[in-house]
């Protein structure tokens, strides 16, 4: 009889403290067992950093904690294309002519995209048409705009074509912080479409390249 009053008296005790802990409101958790996991100190990224506890030095980081705001070396974004690895000298230059443009033809809502985009970044200097007719060109105030219509870029592969995109070439300056690595390859088959056929095959869409190519599409050439 002793035996069964002492289990009883547990399982009362174990039901009163579970009553007594679930009280606390439907957005209390109850007791805590690993306090560190559950209330975290997360860091935003664009906020400020206590210097006495952060440090972005990794050579001397001392008792502080290393924060460089950074991706881990090698990680994309979702749905991004693979980097585009050729460097911005003189050699990546003449590389970048057997990178092949990874996306297929614009077609739907792509193609409105692309022309929404080139509109946005390339008409106010080159012109809606490619030309070299924007309102920039026009005014004379910026010299060297490319006419994508001439020879030398009808002809000019795809890759060289969102290589100078990519870093800018002489008056023109980088987009890679405007257009994604996929706009900035679209941009170069919309501005396939301003351009006149090449008397040959297209130069652009030649052989896949031996280093990684990038994956977005955007051409301006000045």
């Amino acid at each position: 009889m002793k035996k069964y009053t002492i289990i009883t008296l547990l399982a009362m005790g174990i039901a009163g403290s579970a009553v007594m802990t679930s009280c606390k409101g439907k957005n209390d958790p109850g007791t805590i067992y690993m306090p560190d996991m559950t209330y975290s100190r997360a860091v935003e990224t664009y906020a400020p950093l206590d210097s006495l506890l952060f440090t972005a030095d990794y050579n001397t980081p001392g008792a502080k904690i290393y924060y460089n705001r950074k991706t881990v070396a090698g990680t994309i974004q979702r749905g991004e294309l693979f980097p585009y690895t050729l460097p911005n000298d003189s050699n990546g230059y003449r590389m970048s002519a057997q990178v092949k443009n990874p996306l297929p033809p614009l077609s739907g809502v792509d193609s409105l995209e692309a022309s929404r985009l080139f509109n946005i970044n390339c008409a106010i200097c080159h012109g809606a048409n490619g030309q070299a007719t924007g309102p920039l060109a026009v005014s004379g105030k910026v010299g060297g705009i490319a006419n994508l219509a001439l020879p030398i870029y009808v002809e000019m592969a795809d890759g060289t074509m969102y290589h100078t995109i990519q870093y800018g070439k002489n008056n023109m300056g980088s987009y890679a912080s405007q257009l994604n690595r996929k706009e900035r390859w679209q941009m170069v088959q919309y501005i396939r479409t301003l351009q006149p056929k090449a008397a040959g095959a297209a130069a652009g869409t030649s052989a896949a390249p031996t280093a990684k190519a990038d994956s977005s599409a955007t051409a301006k050439t000045k």
